[in-house]
This record gives structure tokens, sequence and C-alpha cells, in this order.
């Protein structure tokens, strides 16, 4: 298995694990954020099967999804949703991070721009939030 392939299976599996989170984060928010979620959801699932379309054509094993993920903590209310939120985003571009160097073309550029997107989702999340900072120096790399 190449590098490239492992890095986008490993992108593909947080992919699964963003599109199962963002079924709790949705129920606690609502109107415009709500809508949000839902393109956020949306985004995802295009991706991963975009992701797997390609893994598949390309003679590896496609990873399975999971029938459920734990969460890294209760989302009971909407300061929680939107904490989540912010998580899945930076978590799943911290894949999409990691597939960068391994990459070359058409795939890098697929990389850079899931890096991009999430990182400018998990801003508007925390502008949601009220947090601060906004944004982070280097979006999907550990702190």
């Amino acid at each position: 298995m190449s590098e490239t392939f492992a890095a986008l299976a490993d992108a593909l599996t947080a992919e699964y694990a963003a599109i199962w989170a963002y079924g709790p984060i949705g129920v606690r928010l609502s109107d415009a954020e709500r809508k949000a979620a839902v393109a956020a959801e949306a985004a995802h699932r295009a991706r991963r099967d975009a992701l797997v379309m390609q893994l598949s054509t390309g003679g590896g094993t496609v990873p399975p999804d999971r029938a459920g993920y734990a969460l890294p903590f209760p989302v009971t209310d909407r300061a929680s949703a939107l904490r989540l939120a912010v998580q899945v985003e930076e978590r799943t571009a911290a894949f999409w991070r990691a597939a960068l160097p391994v990459s070359t073309g058409a795939d890098r550029d697929r990389a850079l721009a899931a890096l991009v997107e999430y990182a400018v989702r998990a801003t508007r999340w925390r502008r949601s939030a009220g947090s601060t900072p906004l944004t982070v120096p280097f979006p999907g790399r550990p702190a």
C-alpha cells in the first residue's frame, strides 16, 4: 500500500467519523446554525463518496465505516455542539494535512482543498461559539 493510499484511507476514516458526529451536533442547534451543520455534513458525505470511489478504483481495500463512534464529550446543548463542531473540523483537517506531504498532483490538490475548507468551517464554528482566537496559526496541526 502506498503512502498516499494509506493517508487517503485515514482521511476517509476521519470523514466517516465527521459525518457521524454531525448527527448529535445538528440536533442541538437551530436556525442558521442547524443549516450550517446540515451543509457541513453534506460536504463531508461528498468528500467521503469521492474518496470511496477513488480508493476502490485504485485497487486497494477501502476501510469500512463503523456502526458508531465515541464522542470526546457529551453533546447536551448548543455550546457543547459548537465545541464538537470545531473539534470535528480540526481533527478531520489534521488527516488531510497529513496527506499533503505524501501526495502529488490531483491528490495533493484535493487534500489541500479539504484542509482549507475545514479550517474555514472550524473558524465559522468558533465565531458562532464566541470562541477566541477565531483562527489557529497552522490548521490541521496538533497544538
